[in-house]
């Protein structure tokens, strides 16, 4: 089935505003603002979320915004040769240990594709790349990630959160539905979105 103008749209959006901490040095464009919490208000204009700190921050919506929904995925959703997005902290031994992984459809392969910095942990790093190999580990799940400039290791475990991507509308934007904004700075302070994480029964563990 042929890609439609919206999921292209996401697509590409989500592989900008992802991808923007790996190339924030070589430009002077201020890095995306990430908004977690749960939903209070929507309008056809903005969007107001009450953030984990218990404020509250409005946030304009861009007029085509595009919507993902997540929701519960399962250890053996994660084979090989699908694309993930994954955060993940060091262990003791060093090796990384994600915290959740989310599962991209086809049609956002390649999204925020690479291996760098993310702002849950101060150690946390994101990994969103191709599933290459899968190997039985203690309690959980050892990946093989390559992406285009190398390959990282992330073990999955029982604790790990896991939830797909799936495609989305504003009717899934809902008084109490947790959501992930990825958000542009305005020159007078304020935040605009084109893109929303939502999730349904889950939260967006990003």
């Amino acid at each position: 089935m042929a890609l439609t103008t919206r999921r292209i749209f996401i697509a590409l959006g989500l592989a900008a505003l992802l991808a923007a901490p790996a190339v924030q040095a070589q430009q002077a464009n201020p890095a995306p603002v990430k908004v977690r919490g749960t939903i209070d208000t929507v309008t056809d204009e903005a969007i107001t979320i009450v953030k984990k700190d218990g404020t509250k921050q409005v946030v304009a919506l861009a007029p085509k915004i595009g919507v993902s929904a997540l929701v519960k995925a399962q250890m053996s959703d994660i084979k090989q040769g699908v694309f993930i997005g994954t955060t993940a902290r060091p262990s003791k031994d060093g090796s990384l240990h994600a915290t959740e992984v989310h599962i991209f459809p086809e049609a956002m392969r390649g999204a925020g594709e690479g291996h760098y910095p993310w702002d849950t942990d101060a150690d946390a790093t994101m990994t969103n790349a191709d599933v290459a190999e899968v190997v039985s580990a203690t309690g959980g799940q050892t990946l093989t990630l390559k992406y285009k400039t190398g390959e990282t290791k992330v073990t999955v475990v029982p604790e790990t959160s896991i939830v797909s991507v799936t495609p989305g509308t504003k009717d899934d934007l809902k008084k109490g539905a947790a959501v992930f904004a990825i958000c542009q700075a305005l020159p007078d302070g304020s935040l605009k979105t084109g893109y929303l994480l939502v999730g349904r029964g889950v939260s967006p563990p990003m």
